[in-house]
């Protein structure tokens, strides 16, 4: 159920989306930071938590509202300007962007504009270079699996297997995991069991994942 204040709030961006800048920080103490499913997933990497689905209602709010320059020049603000909140905040509204296009059921799907695709590019890579791990799993969303080139993209998946991310958070696994990223996968296994360091299922998984016939 979405919260009322999320609910104001965002009519208020849909009416005045220059307030957006006011609302965006605020949504942590209005709504709350708890995971949204607490017992499968404490630290919200996969699910997210309250204040993320409210930043990314207020971001799919803010494009629509405007034009695809101003709401890529916005985002771009509210995420440099962000704390790592904040920050997560403006990823996942791009990844709730990228499933509202899909849920038009239009196929394909509508692409998000050019504009927004190249802000969000950029801070998907930012996110990417981080060590925060909610940061990167909220990076590693429906946005970079249909906008990230398949370099960058299989070296975040890798990032997110050395930090213990759960390969759950990664959108898309199945349908872009090919025979490079098991690869990568495969050598991490052996860097690892090497270094007496345990193997996780989900490296396991991902270094088998497209070496089998017709994988």
């Amino acid at each position: 159920m979405t919260h009322p204040w999320t609910i104001t709030a965002v009519g208020t961006v849909a009416a005045e989306p220059q307030r957006i800048s006011v609302l965006f920080p605020a949504a942590g103490r209005s709504v709350g930071r708890d995971p949204i499913e607490p017992e499968h997933d404490p630290l919200g990497l996969v699910h997210g938590t309250d204040d993320d689905l409210a930043r990314a209602a207020l971001v799919r709010a803010l494009i629509d509202a405007v034009d695809a320059e101003t709401a890529a020049d916005t985002v771009t603000e509210l995420y440099r300007h962000g704390d790592d909140a904040e920050r997560r905040g403006v990823l996942c509204g791009l990844n709730a962007a990228v499933l509202n296009a899909a849920a038009l059921n239009t196929e394909p799907a509508p692409a998000l504009a050019a504009p927004i695709v190249a802000a969000g590019r950029d801070l998907v890579a930012d996110a990417l270079r981080t060590n925060d791990p909610r940061l990167v799993a909220a990076a590693l969303d429906t946005f970079a699996a249909r906008e990230l080139d398949q370099h960058g993209w299989r070296h975040g998946v890798l990032k997110a297997l050395f930090m213990g991310i759960p390969l759950e958070a990664v959108s898309g696994i199945d349908d872009r995991a090919d025979a490079e990223l098991a690869r990568m996968a495969a050598a991490l296994i052996a860097e690892r069991r090497a270094a007496g360091r345990d193997i996780s299922a989900d490296m396991t998984r991902l270094a088998t994942i497209h070496t089998t016939p017709g994988g």
